[in-house]
């Protein structure tokens, strides 16, 4: 008598086991999740479904974002063993219908990811066991860029059970002209953003003062305000996140409305912000114009050094600026700020630049554009 009651117990326990599946669901609706289907992506580079498994990504996200009690995979591998369920392919309403009953869950988790022409679209389903039919369809298309699909599976979650998204991060798998970085634009050989440069500068204090005095004393006959043009050569050795670390050369020839040649080149680094386009950068320039070897007398006038010949008491000899001297390098220092512009696929640079020195501040702005492309090296256009 005593082992029938333990008998009938224990088939008591198993067969409530069974038919929940899982121990406790703590009130929450019981949800299997079985095969998330991939269609159009097996033949694209880059792509390995083992590398990248989109059911279990998808379990994944579902656990944390924790609405339903998950049927755990290893309970639907024994069951689908014991009681000889295909859980492979089962995608249609139908199938989905008769697998929901076996295994006695109130909700069946569907979809399927699937590349359409330069789109990638994420098609999630939740099915009702007690009504028949499907409670929620979400589509969502995204950017052609399988290595952000993780990615895709969370916000398409999210949007589904109405929780936040980071807009930023949306709009940048979603939106094909936002600023580039890693998660849209994987590719390392790819086109930098080189453009042409063209802008105004502005001298002031001593060097304002210099540049108006006529060529007999040492001056250019020119204005401070010059107009300068040139070329910037940019490389993005660091793009994650919100955030490019940019290197930067820029060429430049400035003063040539004034009747002047004065060549520059300028070395910067600097961050760019993925979002908003804002950039600053800061580095070393040179450039090269006509100096002198001169001093200054009691009267704060200056002089060449060869007129030290005959005097007794030699001045102190520096150099400047001077426009009978010979050609020579004039090292200086620039810091500049700026913001990005997109017109599609058109950038459009803005720059605000400051040159400190001891012969008076320089100012400067310049903008500039280009069109931003790409290498396709894996096969995949993004």
């Amino acid at each position: 008598m005593k082992k029938f009651i333990i008998s009938a117990v224990i088939t008591i326990l198993s067969t409530f086991s069974n038919s929940s599946v899982v121990a406790q669901t703590n009130g929450k609706a019981k949800l299997a999740i079985v095969e998330i289907d991939i269609r159009g992506l097996q033949e694209v580079p880059n792509f390995n479904p083992v590398d990248m498994p989109v059911t279990a990504i998808t379990r994944l996200e579902l656990e944390k974002i924790g609405i339903y009690s998950m049927i755990d995979k290893y309970d639907l591998e024994y069951l689908a063993k014991r009681d000889s369920l295909k859980l492979d392919k089962c995608f249609s309403t139908y199938c989905i219908s008769e697998i929901a009953a076996k295994l006695k869950c109130d909700k069946m988790f569907t979809g399927s990811i699937t590349k359409v022409a330069d789109r990638l679209v994420i098609s999630f389903k939740i099915y009702d066991n007690s009504t028949k039919d499907f409670e929620k369809v979400l589509v969502k298309e995204f950017l052609d860029l399988p290595q952000s699909i993780p990615s895709m599976i969370r916000i398409t979650l999210n949007e589904m059970f109405s929780l936040p998204n980071n807009v930023d991060e949306v709009n940048t798998l979603t939106r094909n002209f936002i600023f580039d970085e890693a998660r849209n634009n994987p590719f390392t050989n790819r086109l930098r953003a080189d453009g042409p440069r063209m802008g105004v500068t502005y001298f002031t204090g001593p060097a304002a003062t210099l540049l108006s005095k006529p060529k007999k004393d040492g001056g250019f006959n020119a204005m401070p305000l010059m107009f300068q043009f040139g070329y910037q050569f940019e490389k993005q050795y660091l793009n994650q996140g919100n955030f490019q670390a940019l290197f930067e050369v820029v060429p430049m020839i400035t003063g040539l409305d004034q009747g002047l040649f004065i060549p520059s080149l300028t070395l910067m680094n600097g961050m760019r912000n993925n979002q908003n386009g804002w950039e600053f950068a800061f580095g070393p320039s040179v450039s090269i114009t006509k100096k002198s070897n001169g001093y200054f007398d009691d009267l704060n006038q200056w002089h060449l050094a060869k007129d030290t010949v005959g005097m007794t008491k030699k001045p102190f000899i520096e150099s400047r600026i001077d426009s009978r001297g010979e050609w020579a390098l004039h090292p200086s220092f620039i810091f500049v700020l700026g913001k990005t512009f997109k017109s599609g696929k058109l950038n459009i640079p803005v720059n605000a630049y400051f040159v400190p020195s001891s012969d008076g501040y320089r100012f400067g702005v310049s903008f500039g554009f280009n069109s931003r492309a790409r290498y396709e090296t894996t096969g995949i256009k993004n």
